[in-house]
């Protein structure tokens, strides 16, 4: 019996799915094809018939979770009527999205990886980043180069708040990290 049409793209939907939060907790090379298949709730057999190799798959895995955090984050701005950016700040840099890390956002958890990745990886990161950094300069109201040092504090921060042991110090890199991103924005107003 045939499966019924779309089937295809909705099993390749949860495998992309399924490598997105096992990246963003594991990395990439913890994660293995067998894992992520788990993880869908598939045999790792039939991974080959969706994708070309695990390559293809960290690409794909990268597009998704940037939609899937941008379009967090817009939500989160849209529960804001004054200062939308302050809002995403806020979010970004609170101790839920530190924790929550199979569906928080993938740069800081990816970055120094993707710089050993492939070309092929290393342009849809570069893309992707990019479309990131025009979400956040749009929503704060300041030119890209303003807003590609504010998304730097803030993924900066939140490495480093998810690199330590002690618990005071990492919510001290939260809370001075979204003060910092906080002072970045109100300078464009002066």
């Amino acid at each position: 019996m045939p499966y019924p049409k779309g089937h295809k793209i909705k099993v390749r939907g949860k495998i992309v799915e399924s490598a997105a939060r096992a990246f963003r907790t594991n990395g990439i090379q913890e994660v293995s094809v067998p894992f992520i298949m788990k993880g869908a709730g598939l045999t790792h057999g039939g991974f080959y018939s969706h994708f070309d190799n695990k390559e293809q798959l960290v690409a794909e895995a990268c597009e998704y979770a940037i939609s899937d955090t941008i379009t967090l984050l817009k939500n989160v701005a849209q529960e804001e009527q004054n200062s939308k950016i302050n809002k995403v700040i806020d979010y970004y840099l609170s101790p839920y999205h530190r924790d929550q890390t199979e569906m928080s956002c993938i740069f800081p958890a990816l970055s120094s990886e993707i710089s050993r990745s492939s070309e092929e990886v290393r342009q849809v990161f570069t893309h992707e980043l990019e479309r990131m950094i025009t979400f956040i300069s749009n929503l704060a109201e300041i030119d890209m180069s303003s807003g590609r040092a504010l998304f730097s504090t803030m993924v900066g921060s939140l490495v480093l708040a998810r690199s330590v042991t002690d618990p005071e110090l990492s919510d001290s890199f939260l809370s001075a990290g979204r003060q910092q991103a906080k002072e970045m924005v109100k300078r464009k107003d002066m």
